[in-house]
């Protein structure tokens, strides 16, 4: 990815997932980074980032959207994240 505006290292969550971006007059596919972090002294929040692939891009420049959560907030995304992990597994069994 040229013009990366997140850090990228070898402690980045996801550093190649399918992503898209979708607005009311235009969707697009591209790789992207999934990232989860707190800062390393005193945290107070977890910080979710998401990079698209601006190379794979013709509508958007190149962005980052980052959601800052408590931990509560960050619990409860996880939470929803096994119990979708889970349909998703069973579903597959089932096939």
């Amino acid at each position: 990815m040229s013009d990366r505006l997140l850090k990228i290292n070898a402690y980045t969550t996801f550093d190649l997932l399918e992503a898209e971006a979708v607005g009311h007059e235009f969707e697009e596919s591209a790789y992207g980074v999934l990232n989860v972090t707190a800062p390393r002294e005193n945290p107070e929040h977890v910080t979710l980032e998401l990079e698209l692939d601006n190379t794979e891009l013709d509508l958007l420049p190149a962005h980052a959207e980052r959601v800052r959560m408590s931990a509560t907030e960050a619990r409860t995304l996880a939470s929803e994240l096994e119990k979708y992990a889970g349909r998703v597994e069973e579903a597959a069994g089932s096939n």
